[in-house]
């Protein structure tokens, strides 16, 4: 965009993706939300609401319905933007242009499914940004999974929305509230997030176009974008999982295998995660939904999302990346929670790795590539000088030798735990075939 263009009007004032009432405690937080490039470019200045105490911030930009990218500016003492950053950082970015108009029929309705327990404010969070949407025809079925209080049952009942309804399943595990929703859904395609997430009000409509652009797309995932940046915990994280950063708009087939992914159709996070991810409601009732041996709530903790992804792509379906549908996602916030995550990360691999193993029609394509998956073992987990490296890479945010120390043990963490994996897969199957 020519400077000419970029005529000053007004002051424009960004909300942050996840509020919260309290300032940050850490000197390194970032606050979060988004901007339109345009309007920033063509605004006097840039305010961001609930900035007090932050001294940088993280801006996911788009340009109109398209992501271009994300910036990381210094925030002033006003809690303004510094527009000497600002204007430089928007224009480097790359230019974005939306991708060829829909061929196919529209999608219609789509089913929206939220599992959850005992989250009773994520759930509210969730349902009320989901219901926001600028979509249509959609229903929310909220499914409450193994709850101990009827928290999240008045959390639904307190909307008075026809379009959401609540939905028990007993019998704990994220793939069986999964596959609950799915049983009742009335949308040809069935979109699922957690309900740690907030959901951009486009994140339908981009959804049910890039199922309109491909007839063979059965899977289409989106960007999981960082939506609170508070602590040094959750910047790490946001440095260490891919599909916070998916900006990339790819079409995924077995016919095709992508050159730049070896261990293709293994590709754990090029595909996207199950905090946001959909799939055409004929094509997952045809795979039999979610493993229920699979995922939190299992032996397994995890391990759900990837499986449903290569039997997708094993189907002959194509599973399409759409950054442009994204949801803000709130990460752990503490070293106790992030080695929990590593634990299951590990456990869920290696229960995922056993299940293909066990299948003759993926175990020599497994075997073919364990060498290399075995050297991406490690998704939060890495070595000091990477720990060092992602920490330099963002300004240098400030950190003790207790953290570092921490995060440097997740690598074998996450290896121990995946040789767990096995035995946490044959227990989880027992228990689903007993109910």
């Amino acid at each position: 965009m020519s400077d000419h263009q970029a005529t000053t009007t007004s002051v424009l004032t960004l909300t942050p993706a996840m509020p919260s009432p309290e300032a940050p405690a850490w000197p390194g937080a970032a606050w979060v939300g988004a901007v339109d490039r345009q309007e920033a470019l063509a605004a006097s200045a840039v305010e961001l609401a609930g900035a007090s105490g932050f001294r940088r911030a993280r801006l996911l930009v788009r340009d109109g319905r398209e992501v271009a990218g994300f910036v990381d500016v210094a925030v002033t003492a006003d809690g303004d933007v510094d527009p000497t950053e600002l204007g430089p950082a928007l224009r480097a970015l790359r230019a974005t242009s939306l991708p060829a108009a829909p061929q196919g029929a529209p999608v219609g309705r789509i089913s929206v499914v939220i599992g959850t327990r005992d989250r009773p404010e994520d759930v509210r969070r969730c349902v009320a940004s989901v219901l926001a949407s600028a979509y249509d025809d959609f229903e929310v079925f909220v499914v409450d999974n193994a709850p101990t209080t009827d928290a999240t049952r008045d959390v639904v009942a307190s909307f008075s929305d026809d379009r959401l309804h609540y939905v028990l399943e007993a019998r704990p595990g994220v793939s069986r509230a999964r596959n609950a929703g799915l049983a009742l859904a009335s949308g040809a395609v069935v979109a699922f997030v957690d309900d740690d997430v907030v959901v951009d009000r486009l994140w339908l409509a981009a959804l049910a176009d890039a199922y309109a652009r491909d007839a063979d797309v059965v899977c289409v995932t989106g960007l999981v974008a960082s939506g609170e940046l508070r602590t040094p915990t959750q910047r790490y994280f946001d440095e260490r999982v891919t599909w916070a950063r998916n900006l990339d708009r790819r079409v995924f087939r077995t016919a095709t295998p992508p050159a730049d992914l070896p261990l293709f159709p293994f590709s754990v996070g090029a595909f996207g995660t199950g905090a946001n991810m959909s799939l055409r409601r004929s094509a997952a009732l045809a795979l039999g939904g979610f493993d229920v041996a699979l995922g939190p709530g299992t032996p397994s903790r995890a391990g759900e999302d990837p499986d449903l992804f290569t039997r997708v792509l094993f189907s002959g379906g194509g599973l399409a990346v759409e950054p442009s549908a994204f949801v803000w996602h709130r990460h752990r916030s503490d070293r106790a929670a992030l080695r929990s995550q590593a634990l299951g990360y590990g456990t869920g691999l290696g229960a995922w790795v056993t299940k293909l193993v066990l299948r003759p029609r993926t175990a020599l394509a497994v075997l073919r590539r364990a060498f290399g998956a075995l050297r991406q073992l490690g998704a939060l987990g890495q070595g000091d000088g990477q720990v060092a490296a992602a920490v330099d890479a963002i300004g240098g945010w400030p950190v003790d030798d207790e953290f570092r120390d921490a995060t440097a043990g997740l690598k074998r963490v996450e290896l121990v735990a995946a040789l767990s994996g096995p035995w946490r897969y044959l227990l989880g199957r027992l228990q689903s075939r007993r109910g």
